[in-house]
């Protein structure tokens, strides 16, 4: 990917259909859901203020979480100015992709450019995507210590809903939560153990006529984890702690977003198990948004936050926050994204040098 290519990625146009859908997502919504007498009887007291500046300093938190991780990763070779243009830049081709695409392939370049080393920046975005998908793996059944699978699945507001996703809910997030361990396992035996195992396999996988197609992408897929293994190999246990502590904080304070939005109009404070079920709903959100056809699943998350978070608050405001969410948690990476794009720009291909 050469300089033209990056910038034919990141125009600015790209934005307008992630907006467009999600200003329809929000206009249904809201007819269909939002109570204007509900929304005017919404006491603003000082504490729904509180709760406001809390779902906000947790996407701060959530962003300087993730710049630590990837200053760790990276041996500390990123300033804090460039481990939050990369982030910001990350999160920005995350919001104008499909969810199922994702934004690694283009945080694999834009770490190159900062590092000018491919195998490094190759192991770095592997490194994060394994430590974000740990995450999920080990936080499913420490919740289900706590959290019931009857009142993880059943939706209260809707006997139609609390049908689907208590029966087929649980066979979703099952298919969905056994993906993800699987690919975390071979990941895990692919960067620790033996990449080239891995590799062989994918290119007799995709060698299969139904598959052949691609074939191609599979074997350079495998090159790949063989140059990731080779950086990655060999890190201390300290390394690793650290970069988990800091996946950890960035996901739960990603999560505690709506956990403070949802206190807005209580004014008040919810039991501590309605926190953790707020939290474990969350988790099953995650595996609809990640398999989302539209980009940063602009039109899929505000209904799932409707159906698996509704109960939490009265009807007529949850399409209320839904938006809220939407504004303070996806919404500023597609502007931050842009303005940060000139200046990286400027500073990874100067004049001087060749580009590409």
């Amino acid at each position: 990917m050469d300089r033209e290519k990056l910038l034919q990625l990141f125009r600015p146009s790209r934005i307008i259909l992630p907006i467009s859908i999600g200003i329809v997502a929000w206009t249904l919504i809201g007819y269909r859901s939002l109570d204007v007498n509900q929304l005017l009887s919404i006491d603003w007291t000082w504490y729904a203020g509180l709760w406001l500046l809390m779902a906000l300093l947790m996407m701060v938190i959530r962003d300087l979480a993730y710049m630590y991780r990837i200053k760790v990763l990276t041996s500390d070779a990123l300033t804090w100015k460039q481990s939050f243009q990369v982030i910001m830049l990350w999160e920005f081709a995350s919001a104008i992709t499909p969810s199922i695409v994702g934004g690694s392939a283009v945080a694999v370049y834009i770490v190159h450019k900062e590092l000018n080393n491919v195998g490094k920046s190759t192991a770095i975005v592997m490194a994060s995507s394994l430590l974000d998908e740990l995450f999920y793996v080990l936080m499913v059944p420490i919740l289900y210590l706590f959290i019931s699978q009857d009142e993880l699945f059943s939706i209260q507001q809707d006997s139609a809903l609390q049908a689907i996703t208590h029966d087929y809910g649980l066979y979703l997030f099952g298919f969905g939560y056994l993906f993800i361990v699987t690919y975390s396992v071979i990941i895990l035996y692919a960067l620790f153990y033996n990449p080239r195992v891995i590799k062989w396999t994918f290119i007799k996988v995709f060698s299969l006529p139904f598959f052949r197609k691609w074939r191609t992408a599979a074997a350079k897929a495998g090159d790949d984890l063989i140059i990731a293994s080779k950086e990655i190999k060999g890190k201390k246990k300290r390394f690793w702690a650290k970069a988990g502590i800091a996946t950890f904080v960035s996901w739960t304070a990603r999560f505690w977003v709506v956990n403070f939005l949802i206190l807005v109009p209580l004014g008040v404070g919810i039991p501590f198990s309605d926190h953790l079920l707020i939290y474990g709903r969350q988790l099953l959100m995650w595996v609809i948004m990640l398999v989302s056809p539209t980009p940063g699943s602009a039109g899929f998350a505000e209904p799932a936050f409707i159906i698996f978070l509704g109960e939490f608050t009265q009807d007529g405001l949850i399409a209320l926050l839904a938006i809220m969410w939407r504004l303070i948690s996806y919404v500023p990476y597609l502007f931050i994204g842009l303005v940060v794009l000139s200046p990286w720009i400027k500073r990874v291909y100067p004049k001087d040098k060749p580009t590409g």
